[in-house]
């Protein structure tokens, strides 16, 4: 069985600074029987409790769950709520709270939602919001300039409880900035002047048509609003569109409209902190803002088929990821091919490419191929057209059509795709299809493999396998003359 090496589970996840709004989620959950005697209400016959953490807090538990390591900053109060957060933030050793400042005369943030069955019946918000003095806001700065010294992304979760001040945002900003840090706002004003910047915000469609003034029903109108949005704090924008997925706007011109995954959607509280976390885990490990696209939406879906406020799961993840990028694909033309392999890689697998004529499959062929598989999730075939062959092995080969050994080759359960090229070489293909691993035998050295520069340069990597000794086709040929 072909081992599965997904490229989120080998991610080298970095460091992140999440500053922001901390709040505690609470649900009390149970059954509604009948209606009170007392008041025309229902009777929540309660089963159990939980307590999960919220805000700024939800999305560095997410970017912890990804794998990344994570400096929380943010402000509770002297209270048993701030207990109750620090406790449950507790079991996620990967996430420093030394940053979390407590503030005397602010009362925790708190949302009870009461459920029967999945059904919402009502939210109990507890708040008390002061505004923080100057010493507690210079506390907050410290604290996360303090931990920007060794982080590789800088998220701003604001909830409009009052931690991300002006003031606290542009001394942060404007440090990340200092030290070529992105940073990634999960916005919540009437306008995003506030942000200016920023490397990229995540509103979503009701954020956007409040600061914008503007409507968000076509591709068209997301484009339009966004180029005004950026106009506001100067950076990129990433929109999220509930059940239409994603569209991402950059200043570059680039433009992404990434389709939602469809899913049972149970509770969408805490899918944005899920998205900013999962777009800022993915940046953080060096790969692009497409991929980061893709991947968010992929777990954006996950989270909302969750009831209450949800944490994805790395192995959540990296399971849909794979089911998302489907089954083996022969004999496809290059152009479809690059698409292909385009979406492999944005979803998160690493792809790798051999080469060969592959004429009378035999065990030598099956080792090679089978020990290619290992190197990452997706394997690409090349296999020399029949006129290739011939350039390259006379004019008595190949044995079998292009077309023949396409299918023989396809159906090795090893095998995700099967492409023909016409050149002498793989090169062209190599070049359009940008592999993440280029295998080849162990006949070759890292220098004579074809490609080898083009796919180190691209930040992939060439493995050379060890072939098994006295198998080949022109072997199998000659003993098929002698017979006859």
């Amino acid at each position: 069985m072909k081992r599965i090496i997904s490229m989120i589970n080998t991610l080298n996840f970095g460091r992140l600074v999440v500053i922001g709004d901390l709040l505690l989620d609470q649900y009390v959950l149970g059954s509604v029987k009948r209606i009170s005697p007392e008041a025309p209400v229902p009777v929540l016959l309660k089963t159990h409790q939980k307590i999960v953490p919220g805000g700024a807090a939800n999305v560095a538990v997410n970017a912890a769950a990804l794998g990344c390591s994570v400096a929380l900053v943010g402000v509770v109060g002297a209270d048993k709520n701030a207990t109750e957060l620090k406790h449950a933030l507790s079991v996620w050793p990967s996430i420093d709270v030394q940053g979390v400042v407590e503030q005397q005369g602010w009362s925790t943030i708190s949302k009870m939602r009461v459920l029967s069955g999945q059904q919402q019946i009502v939210r109990i918000d507890e708040e008390m919001i002061i505004e923080f003095s100057q010493e507690t806001q210079n506390r907050l700065i410290k604290a996360c300039i303090a931990a920007l010294e060794t982080a590789d992304v800088l998220i701003c979760s604001d909830y409009a409880k009052g931690v991300l001040s002006e003031n606290i945002l542009q001394n942060v900003i404007t440090y990340a900035r200092s030290k070529n840090i992105p940073v990634i706002v999960d916005p919540k004003r009437d306008n995003f002047a506030c942000y200016r910047g920023a490397s990229l915000i995540t509103p979503n469609r009701a954020e956007m048509e409040r600061a914008t003034g503007l409507s968000l029903r076509t591709n068209q109108e997301v484009e339009q609003a966004a180029r005004v949005a950026s106009e506001q704090f100067g950076g990129d924008v990433l929109v999220t569109r509930s059940e239409e997925g994603m569209s991402l706007w950059q200043r570059n011109g680039h433009i992404k409209h990434e389709v939602a995954h469809k899913s049972e959607v149970y509770d969408v509280s805490g899918a944005g902190d899920t998205v900013i976390a999962t777009i800022a885990s993915v940046i953080s490990a060096k790969k692009d803002i497409d991929t980061a696209v893709v991947i968010a939406t992929v777990a954006a879906s996950i989270a909302v088929s969750k009831l209450g406020t949800a944490v994805v799961t790395q192995s959540e993840l990296s399971q849909k990821l794979r089911s998302d990028i489907g089954d083996n694909t022969i004999l496809v033309p290059l152009e479809r091919a690059q698409e292909i392999v385009q979406n492999w890689q944005e979803h998160g697998a690493s792809v790798v490419f051999t080469n060969g004529c592959f004429d009378l499959v035999h065990p030598g062929h099956i080792s090679l191929i089978h020990k290619a598989a290992q190197f990452g999730d997706k394997l690409v075939v090349a296999l020399n057209s029949d006129a290739s062959v011939r350039r390259l092995k006379g004019d008595t080969r190949p044995v079998q059509s292009e077309r023949a050994r396409a299918a023989v080759v396809g159906a090795l359960r090893d095998v995700d795709m099967v492409i023909i090229f016409e050149e002498d070489t793989p090169l062209e293909v190599i070049s359009a299809l940008k592999p993440n691993v280029l295998v080849k035998g162990s006949d070759y050295t890292e220098d004579t493999v074809v490609g080898s520069e083009f796919v180190k340069s691209s930040g992939g990597r060439v493995e050379l396998v060890t072939l098994i000794e006295g198998h080949s086709t022109s072997s199998l040929v000659q003993k098929m003359a002698k017979i006859t």
